[in-house]
């Protein structure tokens, strides 16, 4: 195209498409090679940050609190007398003045990190001004804290510590571990590791931004009702917080009808950005952290089972058949080999699957327990004053991440009533987790058991008796006794949704008008095989009704897409798919025997591709379904799998014939020139015949 005012626009066009596909296969390549990496790597590079960015404005909030109210306080003689009431002992000019400066460098270190994370300010510039300070910001305010704890007591007077006191330590510490987080970053960036480039998706994102937003809505919802109702600041937090999170103690309540009548849409407000910010959590924690510790297991798993063949002299299940005189002496087929080999991914898989569950059920479990039990015997110690036995703490802390709230325990000391905010903060998205990975585990294993009473009693189902019971064997032993058979269990509320055909109920509108268009490229195929029969052209049937095939198969994939749960092929689906991208399962040419330990070397490219054909060789990669190179392997569903693979194999047959075309056409156009060359002259001639004539004219004398 010649046109002067089009080449720019397409120039930049061209560069954008080649940006954004260079984006997405590094995102592929981290995701293939997620089973190499180990999880402590990606942790730094990803959850690590994440943590940063969330925590760091809760540090910063913290920090605010203890910079607007006095550390000390006076408490009055009398009965009844505590450190809730009392007269405020104003602080000295130097530690306001070291608050704000702790202050003023933790902000600088937020936005210094954002900045990062939205790849404004270069990740060797950000981070040092990030960690140091985030650092300085933690030691000024230990400096505070250590300096007040000193003075705090007085001869003759009875003097307590304010909330802003406690807040300060909360946000001292949260300054030192998330820095200390970011330097296990940095120096897994510096090894190679990962790139120095945060690549966090937008729902991370999202994540940070709903939390800065709660923050900012409880903050400021507190500084609203401390003015309505006449309330320190501290104390209306304190009041946010346990409405917000419908805790609902109760020791503080509105008793202005403005702030009754604002409490209708501000508790409204932070129920829902509460409810956003555990979708996120649920999304990031149990949907990205489980891929990438299933990846892991399957991996162990994978070199476990290698090892365990090779040390039994079973090499010759893993090893290529090669002649049939070998497939004779082993009396199987190389394709009988290579589903042997896929079966045996399978039980990797489902077997780590389980495992995965389980385990993300311990951590996030143990976790939970431990704020429970930790957090009991802080406000043990924290309200010695109201007699509290580590049983009753245990009682508090239990209704309170229930959220149940009965309000006949609530905390009175300054303590008590900070750390109840930070504790909650943390306790209650965990306990979402918590509830989360039971329903993997816990809650499907009394369902389980819930159908196969239901199946003895009140309930019978299709199934025989005994047929329910080889099931149930069969699950609890893996396999092992009576096989894998399954029956079908009934959708909805008695089971899981089946996994068919979901083209009219998911997809949305994009997959809608791909499937439109890929039906219309189906059709143009068929047309054009119909034609090249009517003129004889057998090879161009051919090629024609290969590309038919890889159309209809795709439109079938996409349908798969969002199959719940994900979508698994049999064997002989694989080999059919394998067959249209132009690989032979009955063939040794593309397979090799699996590496039993893969080792990633940060100085080079991960061998990782999965089955594809060389680009630059044009050969086939050899891989193994135990390997590496498999499409089991990494984090892609299998359907993503097929369709990216069908897609660009239709892409390279309509590359080739549209090249083959050009060139054909070029040719005829050559032909065409070359006969009528010599009219141009005023002769009908062909060439061969005007060079015929040329050769009888004399030369002329010089």
């Amino acid at each position: 195209m010649n046109d002067p005012g089009l080449n720019d626009p397409i120039s930049k066009t061209d560069d954008a498409v080649e940006e954004e596909r260079k984006e997405e296969e590094d995102i592929e390549k981290e995701d293939e090679q997620a089973f190499l990496n180990p999880s402590r790597w990606w942790f730094a590079s990803t959850a690590f940050p994440l943590l940063a960015g969330t925590f760091g404005p809760m540090a910063s909030a913290f920090n605010i609190c203890a910079l607007i109210e006095n550390w000390r306080i006076n408490i009055p003689p009398g009965f009844g007398a505590n450190e809730s009431y009392g007269d405020y002992v104003k602080d000295p000019k130097w530690l306001l003045a070291v608050n704000g400066i702790s202050l003023g460098f933790a902000l600088i270190s937020n936005f210094s990190l954002l900045l990062n994370m939205a790849r404004r300010l270069s990740f060797s510039i950000a981070q040092p001004i990030t960690i140091f300070g985030w650092y300085i910001s933690s030691i000024l305010l230990i400096a505070d804290v250590s300096a007040v704890i000193h003075i705090v007591k007085v001869p003759g007077e009875r003097r307590a510590l304010t909330q802003a006191f406690y807040y300060a330590i909360f946000a001292a510490a949260l300054y030192f571990i998330i820095a200390s987080l970011m330097v296990f970053t940095v120096y897994g960036a510096w090894k190679g590791h990962y790139s120095r480039e945060f690549k966090l998706s937008m729902s991370q994102r999202t994540l940070m931004l709903q939390t800065i937003s709660f923050m900012v809505y409880m903050v400021g919802g507190a500084g609203v009702y401390a003015k309505i109702e006449g309330w320190q600041f501290l104390d209306a937090l304190y009041f946010t917080n346990y409405t917000l999170l419908t805790v609902g103690i109760g020791d503080y309540a509105p008793l202005t009808h403005l702030g009754r009548g604002l409490l209708f849409p501000y508790a409204i407000g932070g129920i829902v950005i509460i409810g956003l910010v555990i979708g996120s959590i649920r999304s990031l924690v149990l949907e990205r952290g489980k891929k990438k510790l299933s990846s892991r297991m399957i991996e162990k798993k994978r070199e476990r089972l290698l090892t365990r063949l090779v040390n039994k002299g079973q090499a010759e299940k893993i090893t290529p058949i090669e002649s049939k005189q070998q497939a004779e002496e082993l009396g199987m087929t190389e394709k009988e080999r290579r589903e042997e080999e896929f079966k045996f991914m399978r039980q990797i898989q489902q077997k780590a699957a389980t495992r995965q569950k389980w385990m993300a059920l311990l951590i996030s479990g143990s976790a939970w327990l431990s704020l429970w039990f930790l957090g009991a015997m802080v406000f043990y110690f924290a309200e010695y004053e109201q007699g509290w036995s580590y049983f009753q703490s245990l009682y508090f802390c239990y209704t309170t991440l229930l959220t149940i709230g009965y309000g006949d325990y609530k905390p009175f000391s300054n303590s008590g009533k900070a750390f109840f905010v930070f504790w909650s903060l943390l306790a209650v998205p965990t306990l979402t987790i918590v509830i989360s990975n039971m329903g993997d585990t816990v809650v499907k294993a009394i369902r389980d058991l819930t159908l196969y009473l239901g199946e003895f009693t009140v309930l019978p189902g299709d199934a025989s008796t005994m047929a329910r019971v080889k099931q149930a064997v069969s699950k609890a032993t893996g396999g092992k006794i009576m096989g894998l058979d399954t029956i079908e269990e009934a959708p909805g509320i008695l089971g899981d949704e089946p996994s068919g055909d979901t083209e009219k109920a998911q997809g949305g509108a994009r997959a809608a008008g791909t499937d439109l268009l890929a039906s219309k490229v189906e059709d143009e195929e068929l047309k054009q095989v119909r034609q090249a029969k009517q003129h004889g052209d057998v090879r161009g049937a051919d090629l024609h009704a290969y590309h038919w095939l890889l159309v209809k198969e795709f439109r079938n994939v996409m349908r798969h897409l969002n199959d719940s749960p994900p979508r698994k092929y049999s064997y002989d689906e694989w080999a059919w798919f394998l067959k249209l991208m132009g690989e032979d399962e009955g063939s040794h040419a593309s397979h090799r025997a699996p590496l039993i330990k893969i080792r990633n070397d940060p100085g080079r490219e991960p061998d990782t591709q999965q089955g594809q054909t060389d680009d630059d060789d044009k050969e086939i990669r050899q891989w193994s379904w135990l390997g590496n190179r498999s499409p089991l392997m990494g984090e892609a569903e299998e359907a993503e799998w097929v369709l990216e693979r069908l897609s660009m194999t239709l892409e390279n047959e309509l590359k080739k014939m549209r090249e083959s075309k050009s060139k054909s056409d070029e040719q005829d156009r050559g032909d065409n020139v070359a006969k009528k060359l010599p009219s141009s002259s005023g002769s009908d001639k062909t060439l061969d015949e005007g060079r015929k004539d040329n050769s009888n004219v004399q030369e002329p004398a010089k």
